[in-house]
C-alpha cells in the first residue's frame, strides 16, 4: 500500500488530471464540431514535453511542463495570440484562414467558451447519477434534536441553547429539511442570518460567520435524537450477562424515563460500578434487568478523546433509509445533487467576496491533495464523488469574469457584441496580463494558506 503522503500525491494527480482533461475535452469537441482548426490539446501549460507529445491529423496532443491547468490552442488570425506563450508557442502546421476562431460567429465562439464548464457540470451530474444508481444514498430520517452542547456553540448561535430534547427542526432559511444530512448541509452553507424553523415554536435566528471553524462548530454542537433501541449485544459483556437482547428498547433507568440513545449512553458512561435498574420494552411487554457497567477506555463521542467510562456492551440501531434509484431517478438525483453542490460553491464564493468568509479558508493544491488522499483511503466511490464536487468548483470558478478564464473570454465576446467589433489587440493583451496576475496572486495566496496549515498541525 502507498504511504499517506505518496497516496495524496497520486490521488491529486489523478483527480486534477481527470478534471482538466474533462474541461479541455469540452472546448476541443465544441471547436471541432463548429469548424475551428485545433492546433494543440494539452494537459498542463507552457512548452510541450516532446517525449509525451504526438500528432494526429492537424492536432498535436501532449502534456506540457507546467502542471497547472491545460489548454486547447485554436487557430487565430493574430500572428501572436494573446496567450500563445502559455500554449506552447507558435503553431507548427499551416493555419487555414477560413477555420480560425475569429471567423466563427459570436454565438459559435460563445458555445466554444462555455463548453469546458458545461462538460465539467455534465461530468458531475454523471458521477452523482452513477453513484445514485449503483450505491444508492443513505439518509437519517430525523431532524429531532437530542442535545445542544451550549459550551461548543460558536458566536452568533446562542439562540440554539433554547432548544429542548425532542424539538424538531423543520427548515433552514425557508428550505424544508427532512433528514439529518440535509440539516447539517444547510447549517454548514446557509448565508447569515440563518433562520432555523422549529416545529410548534417561533423560528430562531443565528448570525454565525461563514468561516469553516464556526460552521463546523455549529454542526458539531447539535446531537440528533435517536431511539434507545439496542441493535446488538456483545457476548460476555455486562448487558449480555444481565440478559439484554437485540431489539430491546430502553424506556427507564432507575425509574427515570429514557427518550433517546444519547441520554441512555450518558447515564451508562457516568455509572461505572453502579447497580442500575434498566427497564426495556420487549415484544410489547416491560422487562426489568439489573446491570452494573464496567470501566473501559473508550472514545468520547463528542470530544473524540480517550476517556475512562462506563461500558455495557450494546450497540444502537440507526434508522437509516437507503434509497435505490432507477435510471431516470438516478439522473434526476444526479442533477439535484449537482445543483445543490453548485449552490454551496456559490454561497462560499459570495462569502469570500463579501468578507463573510475569511480568505484563510481558501485552499490550494496541497489541501486538495490531502483531501483526495483521505478520500482514496476511504473508498473509490469517495474519491470519484470528490472529483464531482471539484468539477463543479472548477466550472464555477472558470466562469468568473477574469481574462484567461472562460468567463473572461465571454466578457470579451460581450464587449465585441456591444461595440460590433473586437477590442484592440493591445487592450486584450493588457487585460490578459492583468488576469494572469490576478490568477497567479490567488494561487500564491492559496498555496501560502496550505503551507501555513501544515505548520499549524
Amino acid at each position: 500500500m502507498l504511504s499517506g503522503g505518496l497516496l495524496s500525491v497520486v490521488a491529486f494527480i489523478v483527480v486534477v488530471g481527470v478534471l482538466i482533461f474533462v474541461h479541455e475535452l469540452g472546448h476541443f469537441i465544441a471547436a471541432k464540431a463548429l469548424g475551428v482548426q485545433v492546433l494543440r490539446f494539452s494537459l498542463g501549460i507552457g512548452p510541450a514535453i516532446e517525449r509525451l507529445t504526438f500528432r494526429r491529423g492537424e492536432t498535436e496532443y501532449g502534456i506540457s511542463w507546467l502542471p497547472i491547468g491545460g489548454y486547447v490552442a485554436m487557430a487565430t488570425l493574430e500572428e501572436e495570440g494573446t496567450t500563445q506563450a502559455l500554449e506552447g508557442g507558435a503553431p507548427r502546421v499551416p493555419i487555414d484562414p477560413e477555420r480560425v476562431f475569429e471567423q466563427r460567429p459570436l454565438w459559435a465562439r460563445a458555445i466554444i467558451m462555455v463548453a469546458g464548464v458545461t462538460m465539467n457540470m455534465l461530468f458531475a451530474v454523471t458521477v452523482y447519477a452513477a453513484l445514485a444508481g449503483t450505491v444508492g444514498a443513505n439518509r437519517t430520517p430525523t431532524t429531532q434534536v437530542d442535545t445542544v452542547w451550549v459550551s461548543e456553540l460558536p458566536h452568533g448561535a446562542e439562540a440554539l441553547a433554547s432548544l429542548h430534547r425532542g424539538d424538531r427542526i423543520t427548515s433552514v432559511n425557508g428550505s424544508a429539511v427532512t433528514t439529518w444530512e440535509d440539516l447539517l448541509e444547510r447549517l454548514l452553507m446557509a448565508p447569515p442570518p440563518i433562520e432555523v424553523g422549529i416545529a410548534g415554536r417561533a423560528p430562531l435566528t443565528l448570525n454565525v460567520a461563514m468561516d469553516e471553524t464556526s460552521r463546523t462548530a455549529l454542526a458539531h454542537a447539535i446531537d440528533r435524537s435517536l431511539p434507545a433501541d439496542i441493535h446488538d449485544v456483545v457476548a460476555g459483556g455486562p448487558a449480555a450477562l444481565a440478559g439484554f437482547h437485540a431489539g430491546d428498547r430502553v424506556e427507564f433507568i432507575n425509574g427515570d424515563s429514557i427518550s433517546s440513545w444519547n441520554q441512555f449512553t450518558r447515564i451508562i458512561r457516568a455509572s461505572v460500578g453502579k447497580r442500575l435498574s434498566v427497564t426495556v420494552r420487549r415484544d410489547g411487554a416491560h422487562v426489568t434487568k439489573i446491570v452494573m457497567p464496567t470501566k473501559q477506555s473508550t472514545e468520547d463521542p463528542h470530544t473524540h478523546k480517550t476517556v475512562e467510562a462506563g461500558y455495557l456492551g450494546v450497540t444502537y440501531i440507526q434508522p437509516v433509509i437507503h434509497q435505490q434509484f432507477g435510471f431516470l431517478g438516478a439522473v434526476v438525483e444526479g442533477g439535484r445533487q449537482s445543483i445543490h453542490v453548485a449552490g454551496q460553491v456559490l454561497v462560499a464564493l459570495r462569502g469570500l467576496i463579501t468578507g463573510q468568509l475569511s480568505l484563510r479558508e481558501l485552499g490550494g493544491p496541497i489541501r486538495i491533495g490531502q483531501i483526495a488522499g483521505q478520500a482514496a483511503q476511504q473508498s473509490p466511490g469517495a474519491l470519484v464523488e470528490l472529483m464531482a464536487l471539484l468539477s463543479i468548483n472548477l466550472a464555477i470558478l472558470n466562469l468568473l469574469p477574469i481574462p484567461v478564464l472562460d468567463g473572461g473570454g465571454l466578457m470579451l465576446l460581450a464587449a465585441e457584441a456591444i461595440r460590433r467589433r473586437p477590442l484592440s489587440r493591445e487592450l486584450r493583451v493588457r487585460l490578459t496580463n492583468a488576469g494572469l496576475l490576478v490568477v497567479g496572486a490567488v494561487m500564491l495566496f492559496a498555496i501560502t494558506n496550505d503551507v501555513i496549515g501544515l505548520f499549524r498541525r
